[in-house]
């Protein structure tokens, strides 16, 4: 990743995880404080219990005339009778004392001269600490694994935006190495007309095609730019715009010495002829790029139906099925930045025109267009 998707990862990383971990402490704090409260009032409820429990007892010995037998109760509870004698006074009738929570019960009324029932456990104090532990393990756990879980789906949705950058700038070279060929042509041609005062007829066809070659590459960026523009479609007869481009590319292909034989008929198609001509521009040039010199390039219209065959690189089979995503390209023999059949694959869908690749590397390849 480059500084900025770094960064751009970071701060989204810093920023969830910060939101997780208070929302995982306030949800633990509320866990916690419920679960306290529940603490709580077991607590009251078992000593109140027991203190009911010894109280019976006291009462019941007291009416039947029997020996009063006290219960045993569990390790962490304690009691203790009061005599009325004591005269003692509780200012409350549940607190807490010395880590202990202690009840006081009146129930016996002065049966066998018993006024109060005292009961207490520290047991609430160890189960406090016990879940203040466990709730501590937990959140700290949780928030682990969600770490590990956001490091994870960061990465996870960085993958498409890092791709894409990376198509960018690869993008952003070759288009540099594009525009810096015709820009050099054109220096240069410029430069030996000056010096020479004159201009003969291959100065002149080095800056035409480099012109054309400038005029090539702003089309396809303008039309990836501003494709969303609506423009209204008209019945077209293709053969002039089909004749225009071939006549356009012309210089191009004489001075690879590749011979251009077309097989042309009248054929109609409902489209916009900025885009059809945008079309033909980017199957022809590329047809170009990829041919070997003294070769043929063979083009077929007909009504629904044209085809552009090259006698050039090829393409492997594998490769075929991605050769119009935007910025692939299928060699690195030619140039070209990868906008080519992606562009002619979006025309071709907005028309609804039918597009098949046939190619052996090697021999060459040929693509038909049907509607």
């Amino acid at each position: 990743m480059n500084k900025l998707e770094k960064k751009s990862f970071y701060s989204f990383l810093a920023l969830y995880l910060g939101s997780s971990l208070l929302f995982t402490l306030l949800s633990g704090y509320w866990y916690f404080s419920a679960q306290k409260n529940s603490l709580e009032n077991t607590t009251y409820y078992k000593l109140q219990h027991l203190a009911d429990t010894i109280s019976g007892l006291v009462i019941n010995a007291h009416m039947t005339s029997s020996p009063l037998v006290l219960p045993k109760v569990e390790e962490d509870y304690e009691y203790l009778l009061i005599p009325a004698k004591e005269s003692r006074v509780f200012e409350k009738k549940y607190f807490e004392d010395n880590g202990f929570k202690v009840l006081v019960s009146t129930a016996p009324q002065e049966h066998l001269n018993i006024e109060y029932v005292l009961v207490r456990t520290d047991e609430y104090h160890k189960e406090l600490k016990a879940l203040q532990t466990n709730v501590l393990v937990a959140i700290t756990l949780i928030f682990i694994t969600i770490v590990v879980i956001s490091w994870m789906l960061s990465r996870l949705f960085m993958r498409p935006i890092h791709q894409k950058v990376k198509e960018i700038e690869s993008f952003i070279q070759d288009i540099s190495h594009e525009l810096n060929t015709p820009i050099t042509a054109l220096g240069m041609s410029t430069k030996r007309a000056m010096q020479k005062k004159s201009y003969d007829e291959r100065i002149l066809r080095n800056i035409s095609i480099s012109t054309k070659q400038l005029y090539s590459i702003y089309q396809s960026l303008a039309y990836l730019n501003f494709s969303g523009v609506s423009q209204e479609s008209q019945m077209l007869n293709l053969k002039p715009l089909l004749v225009q481009s071939i006549g356009y590319y012309s210089e191009l292909s004489h001075a690879k010495n590749i011979k251009i034989k077309a097989d042309m008929q009248d054929s109609n198609l409902v489209a916009i002829d900025t885009r059809v001509e945008l079309l033909f521009s980017n199957l022809i040039s590329n047809a170009i790029k990829y041919s070997m010199p003294d070769t043929t390039i063979s083009i077929v219209l007909k009504e629904g139906f044209f085809s552009i065959e090259d006698e050039g690189v090829g393409i492997e089979k594998e490769k075929i099925d991605e050769i119009f995503k935007l910025y692939h390209r299928s060699s690195d023999l030619a140039g070209g930045f990868g906008v080519g059949l992606s562009i002619v694959k979006q025309i071709c869908d907005e028309f609804k025109i039918e597009i098949d690749v046939i190619s052996t590397i090697g021999v060459g390849s040929k693509f038909r267009l049907s509607w």
